[in-house]
């Protein structure tokens, strides 16, 4: 487990910030200790400096997982944000989309999130921004890009999609062989 090159930190603190802005300083600086991110197999991790410094003891190869996976890199160099930071990602979240209950089936499913199925969202979020999707009992369900500006999506009819679908948690189903 090692820590984060200048260019791989970059890639990480991009997408982030495209989700919860300036609020990536509380994911570092948190009241209660200190975290930070390490690089192992690809894989991105959120973790406390005192586990990373009891996870040092053990050797690479023999390191699974130590903290939370936020994402990983793909073999061009892309980062993937993965469902598993969904936690970290929604306290933080600037912009959020809430969605009927008649939505959330086909979210979780994997489709794009429709006008008919939108229930809230919050004020002056621009196109193409990172959003977190929650239901209407503020259960985060995934997050995803806005296909469309606040003020846009008044506009649309029911079946225009306003947000593009990345992550959710049906993926811990789906995909569970190929997340961890």
């Amino acid at each position: 487990m090692r820590p984060l090159t200048e260019d791989e930190s970059k890639a990480v603190f991009t997408k982030l910030a495209n989700y919860i802005g300036k609020n990536l300083v509380h994911l570092i600086d948190r009241p209660d200790e200190s975290y930070c991110f390490r690089l192992q197999k690809d894989r991105v991790y959120y973790v406390s400096e005192s586990s990373m410094r009891l996870g040092i003891s053990v050797a690479r190869p023999n390191l699974v997982s130590l903290g939370t996976c936020f994402g990983k890199f793909s073999k061009s160099g892309k980062f993937k944000l993965h469902i598993t930071a969904l936690d970290y990602v929604a306290q933080y979240a600037k912009y959020k989309i809430w969605i009927k209950p008649n939505g959330e089936m086909p979210f979780l499913y994997g489709n794009h999130v429709v006008k008919a199925h939108l229930g809230r969202i919050t004020e002056d979020t621009p196109e193409h921004q990172g959003v977190v999707v929650f239901s209407m009992n503020d259960i985060p369900l995934g997050f995803g890009v806005t296909a469309r500006s606040t003020v846009d999506t008044r506009k649309l009819d029911p079946t225009a999609i306003i947000v593009f679908h990345q992550a959710d948690v049906g993926e811990y189903l789906r995909d569970e062989d190929t997340l961890f």
